[in-house]
């Protein structure tokens, strides 16, 4: 329902948060660039749309419903509709969440749309407040202003999912529990939240680079160009995090099954031990009377000796096959790709004497 609107006209002035009979009259009058901007759209807002500057119906309904579209480009002739995501940075979800952006561009106005604060559309505002840059150069600059700022805001949001990678990777290494996997599930399903709106932005930003529409001038084209090569990037960024996320959630699976064959190394060991004295025990344990050496007087001790043998042939065994690591040398930590400068080519040492010329 608010509704934010300004008009500059032919003669250079800038007028400032019209009514909506004003923004009929701005219209209607075909001169200069109006930019209406609405927020949280409603049936009433749809109507005004509708009759006011006559945009199609599946447009507005895209509009006001709270359904997420799909990026893209429709093309009425006399205007473009145009559906762009963001980062929505109005909610507070443990999942990142994107937020849309709908444009009608025409020759003498824009009308931009969303259902949620945007900051990339309010520092727009603030650069049409402080000089009016965007609006005075046309309306596809304006449309180029809007996109651009709603682009960059998503790094910010990418850069920081970089450091959760970092530590999700060290907490995964260190301390594998199911509260790691469970962040790094709702790590991926954040990645596919932004890969899903990424991907087919990419070819809507391609199509506004190239001379396919009239609409985008040819001075602006280049502008659209670089919106390209941001989402590029952010496309490489999210294959990057994918890739990431994927080979920490194989580290954490066998981390898990390292300590489970650990856990069970252990319990085989100690089984493997006791197992011989639990078999003199249960010998000799049997109360037979006819049973010799129960009567010789170093029998306890021998039984004793016999078990202390069997453990210490065991446990060397098993330090043998380096299922004892205690008492071995470690691999002591060392600074990776420490390279000797002599064995780099180019490299000329400080005590070299150069021959005299």
């Amino acid at each position: 329902m608010p509704l934010t609107a300004y008009h500059f006209s032919s003669t250079g002035g800038l007028r400032r948060n019209l009514n909506r009979e004003e923004i009929c009259a701005a219209y209607a009058s075909g001169e200069g660039l109006l930019w209406v901007d609405i927020t949280e759209t409603t049936g009433e807002d749809a109507e005004f749309l509708k009759c006011t500057f006559g945009f199609h119906n599946l447009a507005i309904e895209d509009c006001v419903s709270q359904r997420i579209h799909a990026p893209k480009i429709d093309d009425f002739g006399d205007h473009l509709f145009i559906i762009v995501h963001g980062i929505n940075y109005m909610t507070e979800s443990d999942i990142v969440e994107t937020a849309e952006l709908a444009i009608f561009i025409g020759s003498h106005f824009v009308v931009s749309n969303h259902n949620f604060k945007m900051y990339s559309v309010d520092h727009v505002k603030q650069q049409v407040e402080y000089n009016g840059l965007p609006i005075k150069r046309g309306a596809d600059f304006l449309t180029h202003a809007l996109i651009d700022t709603l682009i960059d805001n998503v790094m910010p949001t990418l850069d920081k999912m970089n450091e959760v990678a970092d530590e999700i990777e060290e907490e995964t290494i260190r301390n594998p529990n199911p509260a790691t996997i469970d962040t790094i599930l709702k790590f991926k399903r954040s990645i596919s939240q932004i890969h899903r709106v990424m991907v087919p932005q990419r070819e809507s930003m391609n199509r506004l680079s190239r001379s396919e529409f009239s609409l985008i001038g040819e001075d602006a084209q280049v502008f659209y160009r670089d919106i390209y090569d941001h989402v590029v990037r952010i496309e490489d960024i999210i294959h990057t995090l994918r890739d990431r996320a994927d080979n920490t959630q194989s580290i954490y699976l066998a981390s898990v099954a390292n300590r489970q064959n650990e856990a069970m190394k252990v319990m085989a060991m100690v089984a493997t031990i006791f197992l011989p004295m639990t078999l003199l025990a249960g010998i000799y344990g049997m109360n037979f009377e006819n049973m010799p050496e129960l009567k010789w007087p170093w029998g306890y001790y021998a039984v004793l000796g016999f078990m202390a043998t069997v453990i210490s042939i065991l446990v060397w065994r098993f330090w043998a096959n380096n299922w004892i690591t205690w008492g071995r040398r470690q691999l002591t930590r060392v600074r990776p790709f420490d390279v000797d400068p002599e064995n780099l080519m180019g490299y000329v040492s400080r005590f070299t004497k150069w021959p005299h010329l």
